[in-house]
């Protein structure tokens, strides 16, 4: 590091590939606004990652807040993943095996699953028009009224933040850098949304693939995971438990008879780091 310079620490850490910058700001505050994470984001200037994680004091008896925000810089409700990989740096922080966090979409409950997994209790699924959102009232969000190339009669679930599921014939053969981010901008929802397109291989194994909002295609979606189960128990074709396969690796989803739906899977830290203050500050005029 040059002399003078002031630096901050960071972990990078991912799971199944969906990877994340952790800072951790409960102890001295780090402002860090859109165009600084889009900075911290950015894979050829920056650190690289689908979204940058800070972590802040808990405000009502969590053992800490994650505010979450995209690679394009925009502040979001929730991350499942990034869940995941925060309660595991808690756990082992306080040498524990339950943890509770807030977000911005409510608190998550985390415990250790063992062999360095972990399992969160993402809250209950919401399935009313209003609550995904959509743009207009649909009786029947498991038929949302929507095509977009091949794509077309999604099922619309929000598990802390809003998804479009299409069931496809082959996941694989979807071109998702093409159509993904036209159904995300498209006017039926008004806070954009995670897209996802999935294949029902058998009741209990799901093959996954995700556009993330304000991401673009990543190798995994922890809500996205859990939406794809519910959209397939909504429509009758899978039980309230499955494998769902995405590009990184399998998660294990639930939705449980209580309505909250639950994710388990694994966690690593890539590596640990500093970067340079400057990062997070506006050039002049820009």
């Amino acid at each position: 590091m040059l002399s003078g310079m002031v630096s901050v620490p960071f972990l990078k850490m991912h799971g199944l590939g969906n990877d994340f910058v952790v800072i951790d700001a409960r102890s001295s505050s780090v402002a860090i606004d859109e165009t600084a994470a889009r900075r911290l984001a950015d894979r050829r200037e920056g650190i690289g990652c689908d979204q940058l994680i800070v972590l802040e004091r808990g405000r009502d008896g969590g053992d800490a807040f994650m505010r979450i925000r995209n690679a394009d810089g925009g502040e979001v409700e929730a991350c499942g993943n990034a869940a995941r990989c925060v309660a595991r740096l808690l756990m082992d922080e306080g040498s524990r095996s339950r943890i509770r966090i807030e977000t911005a979409s409510g608190p998550v409950e985390a415990e250790g699953a063992g062999e360095g997994r972990v399992r969160v209790d993402l809250g209950p699924a919401r399935t009313s028009w209003s609550d995904i959102p959509v743009a207009e009232a649909v009786a029947d969000t498991t038929h949302l009224p929507l095509i977009v190339g091949p794509l077309s009669d999604p099922v619309g679930v929000n598990v802390g933040n809003p998804h479009a599921v299409f069931f496809v014939a082959d996941a694989e053969a979807v071109d998702l850098a093409l159509w993904g981010p036209r159904i995300e901008t498209h006017p039926l929802f008004p806070q954009r949304t995670n897209v996802e397109v999935a294949t029902v291989l058998d009741p209990s194994l799901i093959r996954m693939r995700v556009w993330e909002r304000g991401v673009g295609i990543t190798r995994a979606c922890g809500t996205g995971a859990a939406a794809t189960l519910v959209a397939a128990v909504r429509r009758r074709l899978s039980g309230g438990r499955a494998e769902v396969r995405l590009d990184g690796g399998p998660l294990d989803v639930e939705w449980r008879d209580d309505g909250h739906v639950v994710i388990t899977g694994p966690v690593a830290v890539s590596f640990k780091g500093r970067f340079d203050e400057g990062l997070l500050r506006t050039p002049a005029g820009g």
